[in-house]
């Protein structure tokens, strides 16, 4: 028995080879809370698996091109060890733990290792800023149905949101005046900023998911700082047949080139680490759609491990647990 609590660190996992991307989309082609497919939910794991097969080889070449495998996973295990060591300074013994919904490490694996350890409460800490079912909200039920299946004597709470937390909003105007310096005098007066937000599908928004609200919420208080530049609100990332939000960020790209616009900041904003979404869709496949159009494109850096980053999660866990 120890006083400790477990802080179980929630995201969407990656592949950690090349030899995992094929899974790796399995399963996520496989859970219904984020795609759910036109056919009856025990067919739904046969289709994935074609899907998956279909998508995988191109999906390898974009995990090749960043280094074979997802940074995912060692930056949030990076986040946990920082996260500890700032909330043991602030008092409260705490051990973290990783659990990714779509690849190892699973939640199953995390809750065992809790089991193991005797702590016998636990918060979840999602790592998706804005609430969605498809996210957060699918990785804390499948954190829930891995702490029944393995009959783990733990007293749960969740954080499952911080997309309007002073703190959060502070790191990504930090990074943007940060990232504004890669711009010439000039330049920076003709900079478009675009938020990019990872996108989901029209049809939760429509049943009353709060993904939309709380990206544009963000986005209107992160620019509030920015107001004598352009800037726009964008979603990537789509995955499956269904209709996304909209605008992708590609073709909001596009539209702007086409009016003249040369200078752009992606900021990626439901995206704390880097990984596929960051380093190839962004660094490489909007560059290059820029490039090409004779533009320049600059990244914010991902809030990652970073000091100001762990010291506010460490922020929200004290205040969650009464402690502040």
């Amino acid at each position: 028995m120890t006083n400790k609590i477990a802080i179980i660190l929630l995201n969407m996992g990656g592949p950690d080879s090349l030899d995992a991307v094929e899974p790796f989309l399995r399963n996520l082609f496989s859970d219904r809370d984020i795609i759910r497919l036109p056919c009856p939910a025990f067919l739904q794991p046969y289709i994935a698996k074609i899907i998956a097969s279909k998508r995988a080889p191109k999906s390898r070449k974009y995990y090749e091109m960043i280094g074979g495998k997802t940074p995912l996973t060692d930056i949030t295990v990076r986040q946990g060890k920082k996260l500890a060591a700032s909330l043991v300074r602030l008092g409260i013994q705490v051990e973290c733990f990783v659990a990714m919904r779509y690849w190892r490490p699973f939640a199953s694996e995390a809750v065992r290792k809790i089991r193991q350890s005797g702590i016998k409460r636990g918060v979840a800490l999602s790592l998706y800023p804005h609430y969605s079912q498809v996210t957060g909200g699918s990785s804390l039920k499948d954190l829930r149905a891995a702490i029944r299946t393995e009959n783990a004597d733990l007293e749960l709470s969740a954080i499952d949101r911080f997309y309007e937390h002073p703190a959060y909003i502070a790191c990504l105007q930090s990074r943007i005046e940060s990232a504004l310096g890669h711009f010439t005098k000039e330049e920076k007066k003709r900079v478009n900023i675009i938020l990019s937000a990872h996108s989901v599908p029209q049809k939760l928004i429509a049943k009353g998911d709060p993904y939309l609200d709380h990206t544009k919420t963000t986005f209107r208080l992160v620019t509030e700082r920015f107001r004598t530049y352009p800037c726009y609100l964008a979603f990537q990332s789509r995955a499956g047949p269904v209709k996304w939000l909209e605008p992708d960020t590609a073709e909001l790209l596009g539209r702007l080139m086409q009016s003249g616009k040369k200078e752009f900041l992606m900021v990626p904003v439901s995206f704390v680490s880097d990984h596929v979404e960051t380093l190839y869709e962004i660094d490489i496949l909007y560059r290059t759609q820029v490039e090409k159009q004779g533009g320049k494109l600059v990244r914010t850096e991902s809030l990652n491990d970073s000091d100001d980053f762990i010291e506010m999660l460490a922020t929200l866990v004290q205040k969650h647990l009464g402690k502040d």
